[in-house]
């Protein structure tokens, strides 16, 4: 995620002030010796030198330089985060070459100047109706900023309390905008668990000494006296000790590493070359609005926790603090998967698949019962990957029944109970994976080797399926074809015939025809009869755009009576 994200505080003595930042430095090959020894402003060699210089240089020969932090009478202790001399906070990621630096402020000046904007505006002016809540603000000059103002408890502030704020601030508005659900949902933990830290700390020393007692007899003096009894005390106190935590900033370099690479790794870009499939049109129908205005957009799944890196290292995919439990629960990560169209095929049979395969490509209702949800979901993941997205209906796990108008693929536990009119309909499927009592060790390669799949039906297919189904069993019978290929091979053949079915869609909106020119046109796509049912089904699948412009345009040029 290419952005900047800072806590920032509201001093009362010298106004909104940046407390920590955290960035991404992306590295690059160096052409040659003198590009190696070239430190650029904000590079990451020009921070970790300027941590040097800032060791090993005195207060007085380093107030010569230019900088871009004020100056030191200019702060508190409750401006300041790290100690002065700190080289701050470092995280590298070894696969894709970033390291991710915390300190208190940006090295660039530009980048100084875009987050000192950010952080005044989101503590005066741009801020939520009782000043704690997310906003959005900003504009293309100085980049467009996600605001979370909160306040921390402090026993001796003013109203017992100081404002904070979390900021995001990046160039790019768009993205910023369609992450919103994402960063509302992990800044607000991160706000949560430093407001449970000075609750804490607050709750102690309102038992040792109340302040607000205190307050109250001081009223009584003279307003003078009660000035400088206000002021000589420590009232200006940082967050490590409002939090009485020494490894703060550390855990909050922890956290802002984890919202940086976790809101880069859950969006990517596609490159479009040509007209959008019917797959993409979908695809954006099925976007959703939030009551914010904004639109969720489909989003990469983060990897697997726990993963092992190319160093050895376990790479952490899930926030600080916060363990493999997901909304739904914890999942059974030894249960099997299929992993592709050719594995599923490999396990249940050649004949096996031709059925199932058939029934789907028809539009038949597909029931996978079974006890390890992730086994049931996985078979579910491959088989939707034989129809176009627009015809796929997908319930992946429920409790009960689903009704066929609902969904087409549908995942149930072992012990659900099937209506007695599905099961004696031609129109279902249902798949039973039983999983074996106690799993044994064994030198078989398949995952599945111990398990055992039942598969119930009442419908009575023809010999002879649809083309586009031999063409796919010839594709995953061909050994030579690798799974990527065998993937290029189903999205190319799925667009071939979604454009015989647009053809279809349009030949039956202009009138009425007879079955003769039904056939005509049939052989004209060099399709068969065994195609029709399938071409039928796969018509509901059309996008609503083409769907309009369809019989926008049959309506335009069909002749006036």
């Amino acid at each position: 995620m290419n952005a900047i994200i800072a806590l920032c505080h509201f001093c009362e003595l010298h106004g909104p002030s940046v407390l920590f930042h955290t960035q991404a430095f992306h590295s690059r090959e160096p052409q040659g010796l003198e590009a190696e020894s070239a430190e650029e402003p904000g590079s990451l060699a020009s921070f970790l030198s300027s941590g040097r210089r800032s060791r090993s240089q005195s207060t007085a020969s380093s107030s010569t330089d230019v900088s871009n932090t004020p100056k030191k009478s200019e702060t508190c202790q409750a401006c300041r985060s790290v100690p002065s001399g700190h080289p701050g906070f470092i995280s590298k990621d070894p696969d894709t070459k970033i390291s991710y630096v915390s300190s208190q402020y940006p090295e660039h000046p530009q980048l100084f100047s875009i987050v000192r904007q950010a952080c005044v505006r989101s503590l005066s002016c741009e801020v939520c109706p009782g000043r704690e809540g997310p906003i959005f603000f900003g504009d293309d000059h100085w980049g467009h900023v996600f605001s979370h103002t909160f306040f921390i408890k402090d026993s001796q502030a003013r109203g017992f309390q100081r404002w904070y704020s979390i900021i995001i601030v990046m160039m790019d508005k768009i993205y910023l905008i369609n992450s919103w659900p994402f960063l509302v949902k992990h800044i607000g933990e991160i706000i949560n668990k430093l407001q449970d830290k000075a609750i804490k700390v607050y709750e102690q020393e309102q038992n040792q000494c109340p302040e607000r007692g205190r307050r109250m007899n001081e009223s009584f003096m003279a307003p003078g006296d009660f000035f400088r009894r206000q002021r000589g005390g420590d009232h200006f106190r940082s967050l490590l000790t409002l939090t009485k935590d020494d490894d703060l900033f550390k855990w909050l370099h922890q956290w802002f590493v984890w919202v940086l690479k976790a809101g880069g790794n859950r969006m990517t870009e596609k490159l479009l070359e040509g007209p959008p499939t019917e797959d993409v049109l979908i695809d954006m129908e099925k976007q959703e609005e939030t009551e914010e205005g904004f639109i969720k957009i489909n989003t990469k799944p983060m990897p697997s926790p726990d993963q092992p890196t190319a160093t050895g290292e376990r790479q952490q995919t899930s926030p600080p603090g916060m363990g493999e439990a997901g909304a739904e629960g914890f999942t059974d990560s030894t249960a099997p998967v299929f992993t592709s169209l050719r594995h599923f095929r490999q396990v249940i049979g050649n004949q096996g698949f031709h059925t199932i395969a058939h029934h789907i490509l028809i539009g038949n209702q597909i029931i996978i019962r079974g006890d390890e949800k992730v086994t049931v979901e996985s078979v579910i993941n491959v088989l939707k990957s034989l129809l176009p997205m627009g015809c796929c209906q997908v319930v992946p796990y429920s409790k009960t029944y689903q009704d066929s108008w609902k969904c087409n693929f549908l995942g149930l536990p072992l012990v659900a109970q099937i209506p007695a009119h599905v099961m004696a309909s031609e129109y279902y499927v249902i798949i039973d994976v039983l999983s074996p009592a106690k799993v044994q060790q064994t030198a078989e390669p398949d995952v599945f080797y111990q398990y055992s799949f039942l598969m119930t039906t009442k419908a009575q297919l023809p010999e002879k399926g649809p083309v586009i189904l031999q063409k796919i069993e010839l594709a995953l019978e061909n050994e030579n074809l690798s799974s990527a290929v065998v993937d290029a091979c189903l999205v190319s053949l799925k667009e071939e015939w979604m454009n015989k079915v647009k053809v279809l869609f349009k030949f039956s909106r202009a009138g009425s025809r007879t079955r003769e020119d039904t056939i005509k046109v049939l052989q004209v796509l060099e399709a068969t009869e065994e195609d029709t049912q399938m071409l039928k089904f796969w018509m509901t699948g059309l996008s609503n755009q083409h769907r309009t412009h369809m019989l926008s345009s049959a309506i335009s040029t069909s002749p006036p009576r």
